[in-house]
């Protein structure tokens, strides 16, 4: 940190943070953000408890400032730190009616207060960084609660919408799918050490990269039909062995949300159900069936490191924040949505985890996922970086998740 200047803005942006969880869980009732719909998902008061948990066990409690919270809190908040002690059972969350939303409430406003009031002191650079990590880990509970919450109201028959203002209309058409040529070779990869990344993201190192083609746009909801209607579903040899499996057991048939009636093809959005939009990005795929797609296609997913090339030169400003719709069309690496690549998230060359409880951040789960690169509509600014790595299980389908072929090249 650079001296008090730095601490200004950090306590500036600790604001910012906190009241944009606060003004998503705005659209909510209380019992709305107390339901849980599936495993993978957590009830948005849960979301907001946990982050404030987070500055209190690892910035407050550091810091000598205890007793703002009942003890049981750091057991029901706590998601997966086993180095500061046990956990709630996650599929169990939604059982969690106690404490209260506005039991919630207050315990984020007293972690708020004594947050700001530290950031106002002689602060050292190891708890400042801890509240700006901090701050970067809430943006992601903040997409986790815009998905998860998508999920659950998805599961109503009311189809209740999220947002209540109108959403943007649609274009008639895509434009035809384009391939930029990447001539391949030595390729630096990972984050600017100069700005804010997250320890998965580094170190910098070298990698080999073979000529490729990257297409311009992602998939489309058009061209998805037309993988359906020619039987992607039906034909196992399009598809992974345990993504057939997974065809089978779960009953796909189409993207997540994709509903079937006598007027054709619906899908669940943050404003209510609405028809599909062929000119659209096909989001909420998984990783199996963006790899089947490719496939069917005549193409591959790219890896990470290609898609890290091909932003070598610098790109537009990410289309990401808080307007929460798809956009029809969007041409750049970002905003639509998050991409599945084929690389596994795996260790860079030379990384190693912090030390402490921090150091489980990202580490201990470098195994069983894939990851994807991008962002998405949910996504908050500033973590639509060239060198961000989202990772998730290769059968995940509630993140807002796309499709961007690659072919290998001449």
């Amino acid at each position: 940190m650079n001296g008090q200047m730095s601490l200004e803005r950090l306590a500036s942006d600790f604001e910012r943070v906190r009241a944009q969880t606060e003004a998503l869980a705005a659209e909510l009732s209380a019992e709305d953000q107390c339901v849980q719909s599936m495993p993978d998902a957590s009830p948005t008061k849960w979301h907001r408890a946990h982050t404030t948990w987070f500055f209190d066990t690892f910035v407050l409690r550091p810091a000598g400032i205890e007793g703002l919270c009942p003890p049981a809190y750091a057991v029901l908040f706590n998601s997966y730190y086993n180095a500061v002690g046990e956990q709630y059972h996650r599929p169990s969350r939604g059982l969690l009616t106690r404490p209260s939303h506005d039991e919630v409430t207050g315990y984020r406003r007293r972690v708020d207060a004594a947050v700001l009031d530290l950031l106002c002191s002689d602060l050292d650079n190891e708890i400042a960084g801890r509240v700006e990590v901090g701050l970067h880990h809430e943006q992601q509970h903040q997409e986790l609660i815009v998905t998860d919450i998508k999920h659950l109201l998805s599961s109503n028959p009311l189809d209740p919408a999220y947002l209540a203002q109108a959403e943007p209309e649609g274009t008639a058409s895509a434009p035809a799918m384009r391939w930029a040529d990447r001539p391949g070779g030595i390729v630096r990869v990972g984050c600017d050490p100069a700005l804010f990344h997250f320890d998965n993201e580094c170190p910098v190192h070298d990698a080999l990269v073979h000529p490729f083609q990257i297409a311009q746009r992602l998939v489309t909801n058009g061209e998805y039909l037309a993988f359906m209607d020619d039987g992607g579903y039906d034909r196992p040899e399009l598809w992974l062995s345990d993504g057939w499996q997974a065809v089978q057991t779960q009953g796909w048939r189409a993207p997540q949300y994709w509903r079937e009636d006598e007027d054709g093809w619906s899908t669940y959005t943050l404003h209510g159900r609405r028809r599909v939009r062929d000119s659209e990005p096909t989001i909420h795929v998984s990783y199996y069936e963006a790899d089947a797609y490719a496939r069917w296609a005549g193409a591959r997913l790219p890896t990470e490191q290609e898609w890290e090339a091909a932003t070598a030169k610098p790109e537009p400003a990410p289309l990401c924040g808080r307007a929460l719709s798809v956009h029809p069309l969007v041409p750049s690496l970002y905003g639509a949505a998050w991409q599945w690549t084929s690389s596994s998230h795996a260790a860079y060359p030379g990384y190693r985890p912090a030390p402490g409880a921090l150091g489980e951040y990202n580490g201990k789960f470098m195994c069983g996922q894939y990851v994807l690169r991008g962002s998405s509509c949910a996504t908050p600014a500033g973590h639509a970086r060239r060198s961000y790595r989202n990772f998730f299980p290769p059968a995940a389908r509630w993140q807002f998740s796309g499709i961007r072929l690659a072919r290998d090249g001449g």
